[in-house]
């Protein structure tokens, strides 16, 4: 991805895509974005091309990459409990950038592992355990089938400055806003989304092909990350509540850590570890 080239990012109106195509526009990139209506969740930059597309209609996905002819696209684009989405729309993305020639980013998911390993290296087979994991894992083969060069990132949680899911939870729980708990049972290695959004974008410039982990070095439980960002965001972390995901469910990995040694070895971005990025301000 060379300076002023043409990326298209899918699904950017979510939490890391908009991140990713924001940080291309400022890199100096041409950005094209999707969306299924089209138009940002938020104002978007100025200087970004929406468009509206659905992943699930192949034809469509052809359409834009014909019309664009992006250098580069990013797909961050996935919907839990829609696999039509999240692998049938994967695998259109592949097969539209690899017939217009187009380098293929795609963002996947530590849910493509069940959780049974200690730590899961680059090199580890997915064993999903449940939907949205077989759905990811799914993704990956059409890729690796129809873009052997695309690059696979698998990512853990993904945090902002206040902007995750993640993050709205646990001011919904601590203010009483929303009922529920966070499990001390369900482990993950949560990343920042800034971070993120540059180790893709170079990922995207340099010549590397295959599975890539992406992930911070702390692993904790959503409780333990639910307490950092409270004392970060001056909450009272004694007001969120704990469970057990093994007990209430629903069904899915609880203990999944990526081992992401061999993707730092070759990165020159920082993937920080949750303590670091969810320090008091």
């Amino acid at each position: 991805m060379t300076t002023a080239s043409a990326v298209l990012v899918l699904g950017a109106s979510g939490h890391l895509g908009g991140e990713v195509a924001r940080r291309a526009l400022a890199a100096g990139h041409r950005v094209n974005a999707t969306s299924t209506t089209g138009a940002p969740a938020a104002p978007a930059a100025p200087g970004i091309t929406w468009h509206a597309l659905d992943l699930r209609d192949r034809d469509a996905v052809t359409d834009l990459v014909e019309r664009v002819r992006p250098d580069t696209v990013v797909n961050t684009a996935y919907r839990q409990g829609d696999w039509a989405v999240t692998a049938d729309g994967a695998a259109h993305a592949a097969l539209a950038a690899a017939a217009t020639g187009a380098r293929l980013v795609h963002v996947s998911s530590d849910a493509v592992f069940s959780g049974a390993a200690p730590a899961y290296p680059e090199t580890a087979l997915p064993d999903p355990v449940n939907p949205y994991g077989a759905a990811k894992a799914a993704a990956e083969t059409a890729i690796r089938a129809l873009h052997p060069n695309a690059v696979i990132a698998r990512t853990s949680l993904i945090l902002g400055d206040g902007g995750s899911v993640h993050e709205r939870r646990v001011h919904d729980l601590a203010s009483g806003a929303a009922v529920g708990a966070l499990f001390t049972d369900d482990v993950r290695c949560p990343v920042h989304v800034g971070d993120l959004a540059d180790a893709l974008l170079e990922l995207a410039a340099c010549d590397r092909t295959g599975v890539h982990h992406l992930a911070g070095p702390d692993a904790l439980s959503r409780h333990d990350l639910g307490v950092l960002i409270a004392r970060r965001d001056g909450l009272d972390p004694d007001r969120l509540p704990r469970g057990r995901r093994a007990v209430s469910g629903p069904p899915g990995p609880l203990d999944v850590r990526l081992d992401c040694t061999a993707t730092r070895a070759v990165l020159r971005t920082r993937l920080r570890g949750a303590h670091a990025f969810l320090a008091p301000r």
